[in-house]
């Protein structure tokens, strides 16, 4: 067993997310501790480079910077599409997620940002793209 976390470790380990600011968006602290494969796109892989390299037993705290993070917020994700684009069986109020099909046929999902009569504002920026994040973990094991 290695005791240091690789590129490609199972871990167990608990983790908090949360903004500068003080507000908690994911924590498994105080709760069941995750199992993550590293490597393989269940934890972002800012985070998991913080991750490599901790021993069993590391409790670890750093700020990711937007650029480090999410990036920084782009004004050409945030885009006005008809409201006709949308599925017929999209909830379409503001704060909602909206998902579309581009051409090429991916998913492209978004937030709905603003409505008007014929059209709705979608920003496809992930939800953390330009705020710094706090990132704690606690290896727990590595398997």
């Amino acid at each position: 067993m290695n005791e240091h976390v690789q590129p490609d470790s199972l871990i167990t380990l608990n983790y908090r997310i949360a903004s500068t600011g003080g507000e908690e968006w994911i924590s498994t602290f105080g709760f069941s501790p995750a199992v993550i494969q590293l490597g393989c796109g269940e934890l972002a892989p800012p985070f998991e480079a913080c991750l490599i390299g901790q021993p069993v037993g590391a409790h670890c705290a750093m700020v990711l910077e937007p650029e480090a993070a999410f990036g920084p917020r782009q004004a050409e994700l945030v885009r006005r599409v008809a409201r006709t684009s949308l599925p017929a069986s999209a909830d379409i109020e503001v704060n909602a997620r909206a998902e579309l099909s581009s051409p090429a046929g991916q998913t492209l999902s978004g937030i709905i940002r603003d409505i008007n009569s014929d059209s709705v504002l979608i920003d496809f920026n992930h939800p953390l793209a330009g705020k710094s994040i706090c990132f704690e973990a606690e290896i727990i094991g590595v398997l």
